[in-house]
């Protein structure tokens, strides 16, 4: 579990790894009277890419919402357990809103504003105070979103003309505008070819030098490509995390290597 690398202290009897940019802890959630996660714990590193796998319906979106604070728009919804970022606990004392503001999420589906390519990118920054020069920050972020080369001589133009794949990096720049440190993806290939799906991935791999990665994907191969960590889910339980070689090629758990040899899901 690499915590050789780590700092570890124990607390309730469970090795607690100091350096997780998340932590979860015995994470609870319903959905009216539909306990969704069950006694979720784990860690998130800084600057790599976790993905989180398992068949439908077995929480993984639900978990993904948990960490910024989404869900908790739904009514009738309920969480127990801790959900921490460096340490802080974003349910307690904390605006949900600087919540949302620090851990980005960039959804399934392409969300483009109807504005132009530059207003998407600037206009979450700009809601937010940003008071700096806004064409500096949006060639930033372009760049950062593997876009830029593609759009600079048109970014008065709507972001619509831009093409499916285009247009969710369009989205993953305009999360980068306001500065989080997590950034979330909820199966940002779903909707894309593969072509598309090979530059978003190469993107993921250019960004976790600078922001912690979380995704969901129902692509194993997507997982095993781009991600360090990744999480097994089934029935709203975590059933495993490890190193992805690690967990791809030894689980520890039957039921991950049952998911990941196609036995089920």
């Amino acid at each position: 579990m690499e915590t050789n690398e780590l700092n570890v202290s124990m607390t309730n009897g469970q090795a607690v790894l100091q350096e997780a940019k998340v932590l979860v802890e015995n994470l609870d959630f319903w959905y009216g009277t539909n306990h969704v996660l069950k006694d979720v714990s784990l860690d998130i590193r800084a600057n790599k890419v976790t993905a989180f796998i398992g068949p439908s319906g077995c929480g993984k979106s639900t978990l993904l919402r948990c960490l910024n604070r989404m869900n908790e728009l739904i009514p009738g919804t309920r969480l127990e357990g801790r959900v921490l970022i460096d340490g802080r606990d974003i349910y307690r004392n904390a605006d949900p809103v600087m919540v949302r503001r620090r851990i980005g999420m960039v959804f399934q589906k392409p969300n483009p504003f109807p504005k132009t390519i530059s207003e998407n990118v600037i206009w979450g920054a700009r809601v937010n105070g940003y008071k700096g020069k806004e064409n500096d920050l949006v060639e930033k972020c372009l760049r950062k979103a593997a876009l830029w080369d593609e759009v600079k001589d048109r970014l008065n133009a709507q972001a619509y003309s831009l093409s499916g794949g285009q247009q969710q990096r369009l989205c993953i720049a305009r999360t980068l505008a306001v500065a989080p440190d997590v950034v979330l993806m909820d199966e940002p290939a779903s909707a894309l070819d593969p072509i598309a799906t090979a530059k978003l991935e190469e993107t993921i791999l250019q960004l976790k030098e600078r922001y912690t990665i979380i995704i969901v994907t129902h692509n194993m191969q997507q997982a095993g490509r781009i991600s360090d960590r990744t999480a097994f889910f089934y029935m709203g339980e975590l059933v495993e995390t490890d190193a992805t070689d690690q967990l791809f090629t030894r689980p520890a758990q039957k039921r991950t290597e049952d998911y990941i040899t196609g036995r089920f899901g």
